[in-house]
C-alpha cells in the first residue's frame, strides 16, 4: 500500500510501504468521517445533466436529416441550381446567430437544433457540385462516412491500445503508398495538414546531419538553408521560422515560364549558401503548385541533391495523387528518388478535410528524430507488439483518425478507380482549355496545364478592342475580384482568383479540377456562360 511518512533529512515524499492493513497509518473513511460528511450533496445542474443525458444524444439523430434539408451536399446535378452560400456581412451575421457565450445556459434540445439549422444556412457548402473556390471540392461520400465514424469513437492514433484497428489501417495505407512510389521499406504518418508534412520533412533532413540538435539545440551550428521555388507553398517560410533557421535562409529558386524550379539556379543558390559560410541542407520540388499546377523536374533536382549531399522532399500536397493515374504517372517521375514527400488526399482524392500524409523513404527516421520517453504512454513491457504504437513518431500527442477515411474510400472504390477520376479531371480541365479558345474574350495566363488548375481572364465586352495599355491591364486585373463577388452573393457558382506577384501579373481566374464532382461537358459550358454573364454585367 502507499503511505505517506514523513523525514527528517529530506520532507514529505510518498514511498512504497510494507506495512499490513493494520498498520497506524491506515486511514479508514468510516472511522474518520463525521455522520454529516458522509454523504455529499450533488449540486442541482450537476444531476439535472446526468439525469438528462441519454435524452442529450437525440440531437445526433436529426443532424442528417438537417443537412439534407438544408442543402449542404447537392451532389446531385438536378439540385446544383442551389444556393452554394447565403451570404451575409459578419456584422449581419452577428444579428442572425446567436454567438455569445454565457456563464448559465440552458438552451432546450429544440433551440440548439435550431442553432444547427442557422450554422449550416449560413456557411459555404463545399460538396456543391459547383463549388470550385480552393484546391479541394466535394467530398467522396464514403469518406464523409469514416470521418462521422471516427469522430463517434472519438479516439487517438498515438497507441495500438486505444486505437487497435485504425493504427493497424495507418500502417496498411503507409506501406502501399510507399510502394506506389518506390520507397520500397519506407515509412510515414498521417499529419495535421501539408504545412506540418513538409515541416516533418526538414526535421528529418535536420536530425540526419546533425542528430545531436535534438539534444543539445542549434547552438554553435552555422546557418541551416531551406531551397524551394518561388513558386512553391509558403510553409516552407514557415517552417524555417518555426525551426529557428529564420525566414531569411528560406531560399527561393526561380522558375521557368511554366511555373517549374531550375536546376541551374538552384544550383547556383546552393553555392551562393557555401560561400557564406552557410550550411545548405534541405530541397523542397513541388508537384503540382498551388497556383500554376506545376510539376518540377526530379530527376535533374534529385542530380543536383546528390551531388551537395541535400535533402530531397518533394512537395506533392496537391499533384501527389497523380500516383494512382493511369495515364498521367509521368508527372511524378523520379519522386523515387526523393528522400520524403508530402500527399494531401483531401484535395484532388475528395477525402474530407483533414487527410494528410508524410512519408519518408527512411524508415527508422520518424522514430528518432521526434521519439522521447514517455512512460506512461509508450510503456515497452506492454502485452501486445509495441511496434504499433505510432505516437512517438510523431511531433504530437493527441492524433485524430485520419487514415480510416482514405481507407474506407479506397476499399469501397479500390484505388484503380481513383487513378481514372485523376485521369478524368485532367481530361475536363484539357478540355474546358479548348473550349475557351473557341469563344470570345478568353486568354489563358498559360498556354497549356500539367495538372487540374487552369489560370485565365475574361475580358468584358466592354472593354475589348481597346488599346491594350498598363492601364488597361490594371482594369482587366479587376475582373475577377469583381465577378468573385458577384459568384457568392448570388451564389452560383464559386471560383478562386489569384496574382502571380513575383512575375508582376495581375489578378486571374483559377479553376481547379477535382474527382468529385464527376464533371460532364455541358457543366463546363455553364461555368464559362455563368462568368460571362456576370463579368459582362459589371
Amino acid at each position: 500500500m502507499l503511505s505517506c511518512n514523513a523525514t527528517s533529512n529530506s520532507g514529505n515524499s510518498l514511498r512504497m510501504s510494507s506495512s499490513t492493513t493494520t498498520n497506524s497509518a491506515t486511514i479508514n473513511p468510516s472511522k474518520n468521517t463525521t455522520a454529516g460528511q458522509q454523504q455529499q450533496t450533488t449540486p442541482k445542474e450537476v444531476s439535472e445533466i446526468r439525469l438528462n443525458l441519454a435524452n442529450d444524444w437525440k440531437v445526433l439523430s436529426s443532424i442528417h436529416q438537417m443537412l439534407v434539408d438544408e442543402k449542404a451536399f447537392c451532389a446531385d446535378p438536378q439540385e446544383w441550381h442551389e444556393k452554394i452560400v447565403d451570404f451575409v456581412q459578419p456584422d449581419e451575421l452577428k444579428k442572425l446567430i446567436d454567438l455569445k457565450i454565457e456563464e448559465n445556459q440552458n438552451y432546450t434540445l429544440e433551440e440548439i437544433q435550431k442553432i444547427c439549422q442557422q450554422v449550416i444556412r449560413y456557411s459555404v457548402k463545399t460538396s456543391h457540385g459547383r463549388f470550385h473556390n480552393q484546391l479541394f471540392g466535394q467530398m467522396d461520400p464514403y469518406g464523409l462516412a469514416g470521418s462521422w465514424i471516427t469522430e463517434a469513437l472519438n479516439t487517438s492514433a498515438y497507441t495500438f491500445e486505444v486505437a487497435p484497428v485504425f493504427s493497424l489501417i495507418e500502417t496498411e495505407i503507409v506501406r502501399k503508398v510507399c510502394e506506389l512510389c518506390g520507397y520500397g521499406q519506407g515509412d510515414g504518418i498521417f499529419s495535421p495538414g501539408g504545412s506540418i508534412s513538409n515541416m516533418y520533412g526538414v526535421v528529418l533532413a535536420r536530425y540526419r546531419q546533425f542528430p545531436e540538435i535534438k539534444s543539445k539545440g542549434m547552438f554553435g551550428i552555422p546557418p541551416l538553408v531551406i531551397f524551394t521555388s518561388e513558386e512553391s507553398h509558403y510553409s516552407f517560410k514557415k517552417a524555417a521560422h518555426w525551426l529557428g533557421f529564420g525566414v531569411d535562409n528560406c531560399v527561393m529558386v526561380k522558375t521557368n515560364d511554366r511555373g517549374q524550379m531550375l536546376p541551374e539556379d538552384l544550383e547556383l543558390k546552393i553555392l551562393e549558401a557555401k560561400a557564406h559560410g552557410k550550411v545548405p541542407l534541405f530541397v523542397n520540388a513541388t508537384a503540382g503548385t498551388t497556383v500554376l499546377g506545376a510539376f518540377d523536374d526530379f530527376n535533374r533536382i534529385a542530380d543536383v541533391c546528390q551531388r551537395h549531399e541535400l535533402w530531397m522532399h518533394v512537395d506533392a500536397c496537391l499533384g501527389g495523387s497523380a500516383l494512382l493515374s493511369y495515364k498521367n504517372r509521368h508527372l511524378l517521375k523520379g519522386l523515387e528518388k526523393s528522400d520524403s514527400f508530402s500527399w494531401n488526399p483531401h484535395k484532388s482524392l475528395g477525402a474530407p478535410l483533414q487527410c494528410a500524409l508524410f512519408l519518408t523513404r527512411h524508415a527508422e527516421l520518424l522514430p528518432q528524430a521526434n521519439s522521447t520517453a514517455v512512460h506512461y504512454l509508450f510503456q515497452q513491457d506492454k502485452f501486445y507488439d509495441v511496434s504499433y504504437d505510432t505516437g512517438n513518431k510523431s511531433i504530437q500527442c493527441g492524433r485524430k483518425i485520419d487514415a480510416f477515411k482514405f481507407w474506407i474510400m479506397l476499399k469501397a472504390r479500390g484505388y484503380g478507380s481513383f487513378g481514372r477520376l485523376v485521369d478524368h479531371a485532367l481530361d475536363m480541365s484539357k478540355l474546358f482549355m479548348e473550349k475557351m479558345k473557341r469563344r470570345q474574350g478568353y486568354r489563358l495566363v498559360m498556354e497549356d496545364y500539367q495538372y487540374t488548375n487552369v489560370c485565365f481572364w475574361y475580358v468584358p465586352r466592354s472593354m475589348r478592342n481597346q488599346k491594350e495599355d498598363e492601364k488597361w491591364w490594371q482594369k482587366l486585373y479587376e475582373v475577377a475580384p469583381k465577378v468573385k463577388e458577384l459568384m457568392i452573393r448570388q451564389g452560383t457558382l464559386m471560383m478562386g482568383y489569384s496574382p502571380l506577384q513575383y512575375r508582376n501579373i495581375g489578378n486571374f481566374f483559377r479553376m481547379v479540377f477535382t474527382c468529385f464532382p464527376v464533371m460532364q461537358q455541358a457543366e463546363l459550358d455553364f461555368i464559362l456562360d455563368e462568368i460571362e454573364r456576370l463579368a459582362d454585367s459589371c
